[in-house]
This record gives structure tokens, C-alpha cells and sequence, in this order.
């Protein structure tokens, strides 16, 4: 890992991660034995295809989902075992999820939209400095029909990191966008993770998106196949796709 983040405290630790679903009476393992560690500042890219785990494993991350056999710890709490309200609290308070299809509610500003995530955080931004953030501060009155797709998911963005999270959970944030836009929402996500120090943890299918990552895990068939640093870590304005 990059020298920066070698020493950094660590956040979350997962060990021999197991989750089985059933399909009529076929089991399907969609994680098979998954470790890793994930420290405080990196920006970290979990790379596959479609099935590979990727999404289980950050859905199991945020607490949205629980492993079949295997720990989660968050900051060495084994979120494991938690109760539905510790889980809840978790949710609200450590991390920020932002997912492919933007999930922010049509009939609220984007500022209201922001807004209802400061109204239940602890410590939170204020909204207009998160949408100054994601640079919508020209547009924070506006309805998301009134918004472009890529402006969509930079409200929903502002509104992950609204509750200052330890960690930003991004999930294929650029699979509805197209090029130009994409670069464009990578960018807000690099802003974030440079000038608020976020952990960032982001799947993508695409592996062009890898070489913004300090580090890289790649999944396959519910196991990580392979981890690496990027030997030039590029800017999102540097990718190709």
C-alpha cells in the first residue's frame, strides 16, 4: 500500500467472509472466504465483473446485508454481532453510500434532498457546503427533473458525504453516466476523498476506473483473485474507457 496510508489506522477488517444464498435448491456462494483490510484515507477500488461478489461485499460492508459465516470489523468492533439498532446507528454515522442509480427523492430540492441526511447525522456539514462541494451551489434549488444525470448523482454524493462519513461506499457510480459525465462524477469523488480525507471504497466493472485507486482488489466468483497498487495513479481527467 501507498507509503501514506501504510501507517494509517485501520477501519475495517474482514476475515473469511462467507455469504450463500439459496436459489430453489440450488446454493449459490456468492462470497467465498473474502479478507482484507481497509485503512483510514485510502481510496481503495474493488474491480470485477457482474457476480463476482463485489456488491455483496460492500453492501456487507455498510451494514446493509450480513455475512453466512466470517467478521466485519469497523474500527475493531465486530459489526458482525451487532443488533439492528447498533447497525442502524452504524449506517447513519459511518458511512455514506453512493450507488449507480441515484436514489434521491424527485419532489425535494437538491438542498432539501441534502438536508434530510443532516437532520438525523451527528456531526454534519451543512448542506450548502456539500452541494458547494460537488459544485452545486448554482443549482441547489433545483428539482432533479430539472437535472442532468451527472448533477443527480453529484446531489447524491453531496448527500453521502453530508454526514461526514469515516467511510464513502461508492457503488458502479459512473454505470449510468456515459464518458464525459463519469470523469466528471469521479472527479467530485477524488475532491472528496483529497480534501475531506474519506476512506473511499468504489466497485466498478471497469478497469480503466482502477488507475485512480491507491489500491486495487479484483474479485472473481465471490473470491479476490488478485490486489495491486497502480504503478502511475492517475487523475480521473487522465482515464480512458
Amino acid at each position: 500500500m501507498h507509503e501514506a496510508h501504510s501507517d494509517r489506522p485501520v477501519i475495517f477488517k474482514v476475515e473469511n467472509l462467507v455469504k450463500t444464498y439459496s436459489m430453489g435448491e440450488v446454493e449459490v456462494r456468492a462470497l467465498d472466504d473474502v479478507s482484507l483490510t481497509i485503512r483510514s484515507g485510502e481510496q481503495l477500488v474493488i474491480l470485477g465483473a457482474s457476480g463476482s461478489g463485489k456488491s455483496t461485499l460492500m453492501n456487507i460492508l455498510g451494514g446493509l446485508d450480513t455475512p453466512t459465516t466470517g467478521h466485519v470489523f469497523y474500527r475493531n468492533e465486530d459489526l458482525t454481532h451487532a443488533n439492528d439498532d447498533r447497525l442502524t446507528q452504524f449506517r447513519r454515522r459511518g458511512v455514506g453510500f453512493v450507488f449507480q442509480f441515484y436514489n434521491i427523492i424527485p419532489s425535494l430540492t437538491a438542498l432539501e434532498n441534502v438536508q434530510l441526511v443532516c437532520d438525523i447525522a451527528d456531526s454534519p456539514m451543512k448542506a450548502t457546503d456539500a452541494l458547494a462541494l460537488v459544485g452545486l451551489s448554482d443549482r441547489m434549488h433545483h428539482f432533479p427533473s430539472q437535472m442532468s444525470g451527472g448533477e443527480q448523482q453529484r446531489v447524491a454524493i453531496a448527500r453521502a458525504v453530508a454526514k461526514n462519513p469515516d467511510v464513502l461506499l461508492c457503488d458502479e457510480p459512473t454505470g449510468a453516466l456515459d464518458f464525459k459525465t463519469g470523469i466528471l462524477v469521479l472527479d467530485v469523488i477524488e475532491q472528496v476523498h483529497r480534501e475531506l480525507d474519506t476512506t473511499v471504497v468504489l466497485i466498478t466493472h471497469n478497469a480503466s476506473i482502477a488507475e485512480m485507486a491507491d489500491r486495487v482488489i479484483r474479485m472473481q466468483s465471490g473470491k479476490i483473485v488478485e490486489e495491486f497498487e497502480p504503478t502511475v495513479r492517475k487523475k480521473p481527467s487522465e482515464l480512458t474507457w
